[in-house]
């Protein structure tokens, strides 16, 4: 099947060549720029592999900006394959952030090589075990751990996938239910958290949308009060808790979980030198504990500003949130994670358990597991990249823009836009950081146009916000080319396009729950409270009407009947 596929790609790619007229110089239309994201996303769906589909989508951006710059269709081709790398891998590794996110996720694939060698994740495992003892405690366990793990998205899916993973599987979890609970829990509980490494870039796309405007007020106060509308975010973390609790699944995620429950062997990953390890559970507890609580200082010491801890205007927890919002995120984590890879190698050493240069050796190999994870984000970040140069959110969002729209529509309007804008471009961040200065200004000038008074066209607004960031969220969910998506399933073992596919319907279920009963009622004055009550129901009644039921497993082998 897949070699029917690319044999009929190939045909159609060299029957468009024929066609295309020998230069096509002058400005590109717009709408060429949702080409390479829709491409991958296809291909990817197609083809069941990323690598390759992400590699076609660039091309295919390099290719069309090369044609209409009046190069020829063959010069097109091949100079856009050459810049596929030239250009676009070589420039999203130019990024300094994109550098500290790799740097980072290296040095975590180091810390989880020497805690496994040494033993310690073995007795952390076996002391989760004890007290996850069926299938849904363990993914309970799973879902707290994520809430616990509440101020960066990255050190969540990293630290909580691969730490569960062996647990989940104990207890006959599917990867693909893991990952799911670790990339729905993650994203949403950092995107409302009041002290996150989110906070910062938030609050500055919402001022930026309020210096235009010439409001008074502030981007916190605006934030904070957007949140009684950030439906998609809350309704993400209360189906994953009903879908754990009521032990229902349904689709594609339905048939992991029988899969796994089927399963008659317990697929635990050992690695050959735990056998012979006793390790202590400090072993493995200690490296992980560093690398959150040195997150949190390392985020507490770079946005410190004797400003802020001298106002005594402010409240304490203004001062926290107003400290983490102003550090750099990226260098605290690679600042935690260095100290934590250290101290796992220090007390490795000091218990004497692998010679230096053997551990040195499996430093090196936890490294080498992590450049799967690094190629296919490099190559979302190029798909990213592409999407910025040839202008697809700008496309997407002035659709919204040119529409002559009622102002109660515009909530609306813009979580789907935020949807389609997060899921073509796989980046939340960037989502949120074009459309807050788009549509804040546009959806308040729309209400003045109606003439609401300010007090009425504040709620309007604060949905707007709201519905900003819960798209980019869901967008970045149900998208194959997110880099948090990918962290997910590759911390989770999981393979990523079965994660999406696992994941999409649950994301969609929300989403449209979210915009019915949630985004649509409130913006006609329905109160967001009782939208939040008839979401929680609705949803209660899908996971209860339309999952179906997976038997708990408790650790006893024994043929499960479903």
């Amino acid at each position: 099947m897949r070699k029917k596929i690319i044999l009929v790609s190939v045909v159609v790619a060299i029957i468009a060549l024929l066609f295309i007229p020998n230069t096509v110089a002058g400005p590109m239309p717009l709408w060429l720029s949702i080409m390479p994201p829709l491409i991958a996303i296809v291909m990817a769906l197609l083809l069941k592999e990323v690598l390759s589909s992400l590699f076609l989508g660039i091309l295919s951006g390099t290719f069309i900006m090369a044609l209409y710059a009046g190069n020829s269709p063959t010069e097109s081709l091949l100079g856009g394959v050459l810049r596929v790398a030239d250009t676009y891998m070589a420039g999203s590794l130019f990024d300094a952030d994109h550098v500290k996110i790799i740097i980072f996720t290296v040095f975590i694939g180091g810390v989880v090589r020497v805690i496994t060698v040494n033993g310690g994740m073995k007795s952390v495992v076996n002391w989760l075990a004890k007290r996850a003892k069926t299938s849904r405690s363990a993914q309970l366990m799973t879902f707290l751990m994520d809430l616990c793990i509440f101020f960066d998205d990255y050190s969540n899916t990293l630290v909580v996938g691969n730490t569960m993973r062996p647990v989940t599987d104990k207890m006959r979890v599917s990867r693909e239910k893991l990952s799911y609970i670790v990339d729905s829990t993650s994203a949403p509980v950092v995107s409302i958290a009041f002290v996150t490494t989110w906070i910062g870039a938030e609050l500055s796309y919402i001022q930026q949308g309020i210096d235009t405007i010439g409001l008074d007020t502030s981007a916190y106060s605006v934030f904070f009060n957007s949140l009684a509308y950030s439906f998609y975010p809350i309704l993400t973390l209360a189906f994953v808790l009903m879908i754990v609790f009521f032990r229902r699944d349904y689709g594609p995620m339905f048939k992991a979980e029988v899969a796994a429950r089927k399963s008659m062997e317990i697929n635990i990953e050992n690695d050959k030198a735990d056998d012979d390890s006793h390790g202590h559970i400090l072993d493995a507890f200690l490296p992980l504990l560093i690398l959150v609580l040195g997150t949190i200082a390392g985020l507490m010491y770079i946005g410190f500003d004797a400003a802020v801890w001298s106002d005594h205007n402010m409240s304490f927890f203004s001062k926290i949130s107003a400290t983490i919002g102003n550090s750099n995120s990226y260098l605290a984590l690679i600042w935690s994670s260095l100290i934590s890879l250290l101290t796992a190698i220090f007390i490795t050493m000091l218990r004497g358990k692998i010679k230096f240069v053997k551990l040195m050796e499996e430093v090196v190999e936890g490294f080498k597991s992590m450049f799967n994870a690094i190629v296919i984000l490099t190559m979302a970040w190029s798909i990213a990249l592409i999407t910025k140069d040839m202008h697809t959110a700008e496309f997407v969002s002035q659709i919204l823009l040119d529409m002559s729209l009622s102002p109660v529509v515009v909530p609306i309007f813009t979580f789907v836009i935020a949807c389609l804008i997060g899921f073509s471009t796989g980046t939340s961040w960037g989502t949120m950081a074009i459309l807050y200065p788009l549509i804040l200004p546009a959806s308040w000038m729309l209400c003045q146009k109606e003439g609401l008074s300010t007090a009425d066209s504040m709620p309007l607004f604060y949905n707007v916000v709201a519905s900003v960031m819960a798209g980019a969220v869901m967008g970045d969910h149900c998208s194959p080319i997110s880099d948090t998506t990918i962290m997910s399933s590759l911390a989770s073992g999981c393979d990523h396009l079965r994660h999406v596919a696992t994941q999409f319907p649950y994301a969609l279920t929300v989403g449209i729950v979210a915009l019915l009963s949630g985004i649509i009622p409130t913006a006609f004055g329905v109160p967001s409270w009782l939208a939040f009550l008839a979401s929680f129901v609705i949803l209660a009644l899908i996971v209860r009407f339309i999952g179906k039921k997976v038997p708990d497993y408790n650790g006893v082998k024994k043929n499960i009947e479903i």
